[in-house]
């Protein structure tokens, strides 16, 4: 059985950088390429939908500056890369790149460029790419819920209607399935506020090593520990 969708926590980079070279954020450039090895990856076990943890809401406000700034000067270049190379990744696989969180947070020219790219591949359908930036669970619960609140308050919902599914549309989330499993690297064992209502029932995928160093057997071997499992899904 192969995941459908898959989601990724993908840590460590800066631990390796540091490691390596003593220079903490060069690990981000690193990173960025391991997430096109792992479209290609996705692509060979036939999983249409990944999505990753890029930035998380604390990130944002507890990273230097230094480091932030960094962070987004190469968001930029992989932007106007898929911007301007049509033999870039998402293109030669028709890949829809999806941004979600609170982009409003990013620097302007990072907003527009993020919204270039997503009505760029709007039209592609064979893989999905969702890129969680500026991202946290309970953030996007709460905001789920204010919204809804307030349509709620207008007349558009009756509040006797409000179930989980109504909930789901709400999210920034919606339209894609929940992840089926969940990985992440860099040996910690905890989702970080990352998609609380979606993981209800994902399968949970830890690796040890650092999110640059994995390799093509250690995700195939965090699938194949995905198939041995039976999800019984409350049964």
């Amino acid at each position: 059985m192969m995941p459908e969708h898959i989601a990724i926590i993908p840590d460590g980079n800066r631990r390796l950088a540091r490691r390596l070279m003593g220079r903490p954020w060069k690990g981000h450039e690193w990173g960025i390429e391991k997430i096109k090895d792992v479209l290609m990856w996705c692509k060979e076990c036939g999983t249409r939908i990944i999505t990753l943890y890029v930035l998380s809401l604390e990130n944002l406000r507890k990273r230097p500056k230094r480091e932030l700034n960094f962070l987004f000067s190469l968001a930029r270049k992989e932007i106007k890369n898929m911007l301007n190379d049509r033999g870039h990744i998402v293109h030669r696989n028709r890949v829809r790149v999806r941004f979600f969180g609170r982009t409003d947070l990013l620097p302007e020219d990072l907003q527009e460029g993020i919204k270039k790219v997503s009505e760029m591949t709007s039209e592609y359908s064979d893989y999905f790419l969702n890129l969680a930036i500026a991202y946290g669970g309970k953030q996007e619960i709460v905001d789920a819920s204010r919204r809804l609140a307030a349509d709620a308050i207008r007349g558009v919902v009756d509040p006797r209607h409000i179930n989980e599914s109504l909930l789901r549309k709400y999210l920034w989330t919606n339209g894609f399935p929940d992840p089926d499993l969940i990985i992440r690297t860099g040996g910690e064992k905890r989702l970080s506020n990352f998609l609380p209502f979606q993981s209800t029932y994902s399968e949970l995928v830890f690796i040890d090593k650092l999110w640059p160093e994995i390799r093509k057997e250690d995700f195939f071997g965090a699938i194949e520990e995905f198939g041995r499992r039976k999800r019984r899904f409350g049964r």
